[in-house]
């Protein structure tokens, strides 16, 4: 059974075209929820949810938040080095 060219070009357009709609539909959330996510996390380690007029409480915040992930990132790496190494 022998195709068209011309079949197939209608199949790589149709092809084209819904790829280019899933895309289309697809990149904007992505793009979304990542900077939400961003955003997000950038307020909460600089004190975003802190009483603005009390600056010890956001400086205390910042302080307690970015040591908080200091520590985790260190717990983390000595947990790999445990389970990797003899």
């Amino acid at each position: 059974m022998t195709t068209h060219p011309s079949d197939d070009e209608a199949r790589r357009r149709e092809a084209d075209d819904i790829l280019r709609r899933v895309r289309q539909e697809t990149d904007p959330q992505t793009g979304a929820s990542v900077e939400r996510i961003v955003l997000g996390a950038r307020s909460h380690f600089w004190g975003g949810d802190a009483d603005p007029n009390d600056r010890m409480e956001v400086w205390g915040m910042r302080i307690g938040r970015l040591a908080g992930l200091v520590v985790f990132v260190v717990l983390a790496v000595m947990l790999l080095r445990q389970l990797g190494g003899p």
